[in-house]
């Protein structure tokens, strides 16, 4: 199905959207058939916050949306989502004694004897907690108002008194000495991490993270701030070659290593002369480290660059951050469509087809050889291949926002109607409703159509359309056809069923989130939503909600082979089994 961000008259639905939010029934059912069990595939954009390294494990800390990210590499190169068991922003992530301990908002402090497992403990703030490092058998971490929290093991936290009331956004520890620094140019010492003297500031400009390394203090901020000191002390301002925000810095194998907003890093074997180097990237990095004899470098949308010297970088980032709004399978091979175009012959492993065009992509369907895929502004496209597509003229500049194959025929649906034998010549038809069509399935010599407001149309050659009476006001987004039964979902968590497409009853299913797309296949109907919701049923009538590895926005789900994938927003893709 189709993604809530949309444009035109789709705007006033996401008001509707907006309007049917309520609170989500969280049970789940057992088992471990398709389409009951899922397993996140592509976790959809992480922004990145921070960066460890430990254990022989790279571990980064972010957002993802609605929940804190977690994500762990052996080798910076292949990298594997986490469950943190928050939904707060995790800021900042730091190895010692053994733990990892990552921090973030509403003071959310988790530990990690491997990066894999972790748990929650109490820190007795709700300050946004920003930076955590260890040092001389203690973990220190630092956030806003000026909150300073100190712990020998991880687990047992004590507050501090810091002296200040300023954001404090990194620490670090080294040559005996506690370093915090924050906003307008707020520097912070400690011997032992408990009782804390402000500095002079040689700088009001906002300082975001600070290192240890070469017998030096080296700390970065706004405006390409760049700060040294070899006492912790007295320090001198350095002249950095950007003026671009540096988020991070770190020391290792004789360099520091500087990123931030644009793609910047900088290195210097030094801390006094820095050097501008090529990311090949403009999104902002917020976090750097070193470990197995490689830089990593994380940042918004799941960037992830890695470097050998810190001089060359290599993009890591996999998959697609757009999101995806249907997919289909047909011809041994997952298509999913949104922002872009992916193929996979497995639903594991995804690569990026051009697509040859602008639009944005709504459905996709797999019929008599063909793919065919349409989009905004009547966009039409089809492949033989998946892999290679052609832009076809549609005859219309109206949205179109699903498409089936069924009797020799495809039909597409929007604003508008339009059939074609080939899926390269195509014709409108006459539809007896004003409301967008969302979604058009075909099953038992019909074609179902259902939309805005309820709309539900039929028709049995794909030309003549009938309005049938829906139980529903609420928007339908998706359809499909399975054992005998057609099965429409939409706005509030609606259900509707119909053994022939002219009588519909409406079912429980148990929640008022709303349901964007569903699919029959291995004797289960499988519906996906809001905040990743998973139902299944064996019937149509009874429904049960499923365990789902993911809170983004799930737009469409389709069966092959033996397996459900579902997509959605940020590139989601989850499979079942």
């Amino acid at each position: 199905m189709k993604t809530l961000r949309l444009y035109g008259a789709r705007l006033r639905l996401l008001v509707a959207l907006l309007l049917t939010l309520a609170a989500y029934n969280a049970g789940a059912s057992s088992g471990s058939e398709a389409g009951t069990t899922w397993t996140l595939r592509v976790p959809g954009f992480n922004n990145l916050s921070g960066v460890t390294y430990g254990n022989g494990t790279f571990v980064a800390v972010g957002d993802f949306h609605n929940g804190g990210a977690i994500l762990t590499s052996p080798d910076g190169v292949t990298w594997t989502q986490r469950t943190s068991g928050t939904s707060n922003w995790l800021r900042g992530v730091s190895y010692g004694n053994g733990l990892f301990v990552a921090v973030g908002d509403f003071g959310t402090i988790l530990t990690s004897r491997d990066g894999v497992r972790w748990t929650q403990r109490t820190s007795r703030t709700s300050n946004s907690l920003r930076g955590v490092t260890y040092g001389n058998g203690l973990f220190v971490a630092v956030g806003e108002r000026g909150t300073i929290l100190t712990s020998p093991d991880g687990v047992t936290w004590t507050e501090r008194t810091s002296g200040t009331s300023n954001l404090l956004r990194g620490v670090a520890y080294g040559n005996g000495l506690f370093v915090a620094v924050g906003l307008d140019g707020a520097i912070l010492i400690s011997r032992d991490g408990v009782r804390w003297t402000e500095r002079s500031w040689p700088t009001k400009d906002s300082l975001a993270s600070v290192t240890y390394g070469k017998d030096a203090f080296v700390v970065v901020g706004s405006k390409g701030t760049i700060l040294i000191s070899w006492d912790g002390v007295n320090w001198t301002r350095r002249t950095p070659p950007t003026n671009r925000w540096l988020a991070d810095v770190t020391y290792a194998n004789g360099l520091f290593v500087a990123v931030g907003d644009g793609g910047a890093i900088l290195t210097s074997p030094d801390g006094v002369n820095w050097t501008l180097r090529n990311s090949g990237m403009s999104r902002g990095l917020a976090g750097v480290a070193y470990g197995n004899g490689i830089f990593v470098a994380v940042g918004s949308r799941d960037t992830v660059l890695t470097s050998p010297d810190g001089v060359t970088w290599t993009q890591r980032t996999s998959g697609t951050s757009n999101p995806l709004h249907g997919v289909t399978y047909g011809n041994g091979l997952f298509v999913a469509v949104g922002g872009t175009i992916l193929t996979s012959p497995d639903g594991v492993n995804w690569t990026q087809q051009p697509s040859r065009t602008g639009s944005w992509l709504y459905g996709v369907v797999y019929g008599n050889g063909l793919f065919v895929a349409v989009g905004d502004e009547g966009t039409i496209l089809t492949s033989s291949d998946g892999v290679t597509w052609t832009e076809r003229t549609s005859g219309t500049s109206r949205d179109l926002l699903g498409v089936t194959y069924g009797n020799g025929l495809f039909v597409a649906v929007g604003g508008t109607i339009l059939t074609s034998p080939d899926g390269v010549n195509w014709t409108p038809r006459t539809s007896p409703t004003s409301s967008f069509l969302w979604s058009v399935t075909y099953g038992d010599g019909l074609f179902v159509a259902v939309g805005g407001g309820g709309t539900i149309l039929i028709s049995r050659d794909g030309v003549n359309w009938t309005r049938r009476t829906s139980p529903t006001p609420n928007a339908l987004l998706g359809a499909t056809y399975g054992n005998g039964l057609f099965v429409a979902v939409g706005l509030g968590g609606t259900i509707l069923t119909s053994p022939d497409g002219v009588n519909w009853t409406e079912r429980d299913s148990g929640t008022s989130y709303s349901f964007h797309g569903v699919t029959y296949g291995n004797n289960t109907f499988v519906a996906v939503g809001w905040y990743g919701i998973i139902f299944a049923s064996s019937d149509g009538v009874n429904w049960m909600v499923q365990t789902s590895p993911t809170r983004t926005f799930l737009n469409g789900v389709t069966y092959g082979n033996g397996t459900f994938v579902a997509v959605g927003d940020w590139g989601a893709i989850l499979t079942s089994p």
